[in-house]
C-alpha cells in the first residue's frame, strides 16, 4: 500500500524522513504518527540506514542521503565518496557497496529509491541500465516519477518492504507504479503497521 502524505505543507517527505523495515525517523516536528515513528534529529542532515543500522559520517559529501541509495544487501554510492565512508557504509550497514550513476546523476540517493522488493528510478534511466541495476540489485527496477513528475525520486517517497509513503502531489497513475514496482497491492493498512510493530519490537527489544 502506497500513501500519499504531506510533512509540514510539504510533499518533499524523503527530506524529512527515513523508512526501513525496522524503524522510522522523521524530523521533530511531526505532528501526527500514522505509524511507529521515532522523532529526532541528527546533526541537520539526511542519513542513511536500514535493519541493519542507522549511518551518519563526516565526509566532504556531506548530506549522505542524496549520495548513498540503499537496501539491505546493496548500496548504491556516489562514483566519488570517500573509501573510508565507503567501507564504514558495507560494516555498519552489511551491505556490498557499489559506486554508481542514475541516469547520468551522480546523486544516487536523490534518484532513486530501493527495497528489498524493487526500485524506481529517474524517469531518464535507460532499458539497459534499468536492467543492469536490477542485475545488480536482483529485485525489478522500473524508471518513474513522483509528485506529479518530480524526477528526484529520493525526496518524494519513502518505502521499506510493507508499505510507501509519497508525497500528496503524487498522482494516481504514479501511485500504481510505485505499489506494482515495491510489490505493495493488496496489502491492508491494519497488517502493515501490525508487522512494522513487531519488527520495531523485535530490533528496539
Amino acid at each position: 500500500m502506497a500513501t500519499r502524505i504531506q510533512f509540514e505543507n510539504s510533499s518533499d517527505i524523503g527530506v524529512f524522513s527515513k523508512l526501513t523495515n525496522s524503524y522510522c525517523l522523521t524530523a521533530i516536528q511531526a505532528t501526527r504518527d500514522v505509524i511507529p515513528i521515532v522523532h529526532t534529529t541528527i546533526g541537520g542532515t539526511r542519513i542513511v540506514g536500514n535493519r541493519h543500522g542507522l549511518l551518519r559520517v563526516e565526509e566532504r559529501l556531506s548530506a549522505l542521503g542524496n549520495v548513498v541509495a540503499c537496501n539491505d544487501y546493496i548500496a548504491l554510492v556516489h562514483p566519488d565518496i570517500d573509501r573510508e565512508t565507503e567501507e564504514i557504509i558495507a560494516d555498519v550497514l552489511k551491505v556490498e557497496v557499489f559506486r554508481q550513476t542514475i541516469a547520468d546523476n551522480v546523486l544516487v540517493g536523490s534518484y532513486c529509491a530501493i527495497s528489498n522488493q524493487g526500485g524506481l528510478m529517474h524517469p531518464k534511466t535507460s532499458i539497459q541500465d534499468q536492467n543492469e541495476l536490477s542485475s545488480l540489485l536482483q529485485v525489478p527496477i522500473v524508471a518513474g516519477t513522483v509528485n506529479r513528475g518530480s524526477d528526484v525520486i529520493g525526496a518524494g517517497l519513502v518505502v521499506n518492504d510493507w508499505c510507501a509513503f509519497t508525497g500528496l502531489d503524487t498522482t494516481a497513475t504514479e501511485i500504481s507504479v510505485i505499489e506494482a514496482t515495491f510489490k505493495l497491492q493488496g496489502q491492508s493498512s491494519s497488517a502493515i503497521i501490525g508487522e512494522m510493530r513487531d519488527s520495531l519490537i523485535d530490533n528496539w527489544a
